[in-house]
């Protein structure tokens, strides 16, 4: 299998990590809320690519996403300047530092497939190819810079800021090359688009209720993203089919920019309440999220957040969404379909609110809510398979 429980509870890990925590923070600033808006910069730098007429190996942006946030969760406590500095300087250092990391996360992983990829994406250069390897780069250095804005504001005269800042600007500049770059430093409206994205990090989700830890909006699309994105791979998922898997799991919650997360007991109390939300989300996006992209942007994110957690796929100028995973795994495993697994979204969308409250509850922070929330979700899917991917395997080891 390739979404272990080990896997799952190592990516959880990623949670728990506090960045900058050498300096005045306002807000806690997460490692997993920073991957995933990484995740969306590079998602936005890629599609101005694409309008370009150039090549984007999307499956090599994805897996480069993950293996990256993994090996980020192992050499947590080593800041980055001090990483880079051994990544460039001290090379046979550098090999060492990833044979333990890969030594660290080999035991989470059963397929071995996955496991020779992620060998190879820690110790050969050349495993993302340089454009994929820009993209992510530019990308993560403007999620840093994002988060050093904030930084900035709470330490204005603190040791350092102002060459950090430069330094900042001076390794952004390097991937100037990028029109998405170029707009996102000239405050052109994918900016906006990108910070209210970030904005979702200072949502929390089950915020009535004490928790440990305390997840984002932006963080919980991550793990969304990356669980359906294995769960896909379970089923053998053509390419567009996993792509579809991992960015319409990091859209999934998108609209709940302009109308703020609510906890689903509050929204399924009544049918009626939850369609009205549905349509007040979409109005909202349509005037307040939507403008702010690009058309080729624009209607993909349309296509991931209206009814996401329905299957669909687009054929002759249409969605038809009437379809099991079945269906996906039998007659639509084509590019051409443009499938997305909206049940298995949904399915990872609730083994992540499932895994928020377990937890909690793990260390100390028990209340009726959660046991009451864990106990449906796991009776839900006792019995369900997506393919070849049993739901209960994973539940049974919580």
């Amino acid at each position: 299998m390739i979404l272990t429980n080990p896997l799952i509870n190592e990516l959880f890990k990623a949670f728990f990590i506090q960045r900058w925590n050498d300096k005045i923070r306002p807000v806690d600033l997460i490692e997993m809320d920073k991957h995933a808006h990484k995740v969306i910069i590079a998602y936005c730098i890629a599609k101005y690519e694409e309008k370009q007429g150039k090549d984007v190996n999307w499956q090599m942006l994805i897996k480069g996403s993950i293996y990256e946030l993994l090996r980020r969760i192992i050499i947590s406590d080593i800041k980055s300047p001090i990483y880079y500095k051994i990544k460039l300087d001290y090379k046979e250092i550098y090999k060492k530092m990833n044979s333990w990391v890969f030594e660290s996360l080999a035991p989470f992983f059963e397929d071995e497939t996955i496991k020779k990829e992620l060998w190879s994406y820690l110790y050969e250069d050349n495993f993302l190819d340089e454009s994929s390897a820009k993209i992510l780069g530019a990308a993560h250095k403007y999620a840093s810079y994002w988060e050093f804005q904030i930084i900035k504001y709470a330490n204005p005269g603190g040791y350092q800021i102002l060459e950090t800042e430069k330094d900042f600007l001076k390794e952004l500049d390097t991937y100037l090359e990028f029109i998405g770059i170029r707009k996102l430093l000239s405050k052109q409206p994918i900016a906006d688009f990108v910070d209210l994205c970030g904005q979702l990090r200072f949502q929390i989700r089950w915020q009535q209720l004490p928790r440990l830890p305390k997840t984002s909006v932006l963080g919980h699309s991550l793990l969304v993203a990356i669980i359906s994105y294995f769960l896909a791979l379970e089923n053998k998922s053509c390419p567009r089919r996993l792509y579809n898997s991992f960015f319409g799991g990091i859209f999934h919650d998108i609209p709940e920019i302009a109308t703020r997360d609510i906890i689903s007991p509050v929204k399924n109390f009544s049918k009626d309440f939850e369609m009205l939300i549905k349509e007040i989300e979409q109005s909202l996006a349509e005037k307040e999220i939507y403008p702010l992209l690009e058309d080729n942007m624009r209607e993909e994110i349309k296509y991931f957040t209206q009814d996401e957690f329905k299957n669909k796929i687009y054929s002759n100028e249409k969605t038809i969404d009437d379809l099991s995973v079945s269906d996906l795994n039998e007659k639509y495993n084509e590019d051409r379909f443009n499938p997305i697994d909206g049940e298995v979204i949904k399915a990872a969308d609730r083994l992540s609110s499932f895994l928020e409250a377990w937890y909690s509850m793990k260390f100390g922070v028990k209340n009726d809510e959660f046991a009451d929330s864990m106990e449906a979700i796991k009776l839900r899917y006792k019995n369900v398979r997506f393919g070849k991917v049993d739901m209960n395997k994973i539940y049974e080891n919580y």
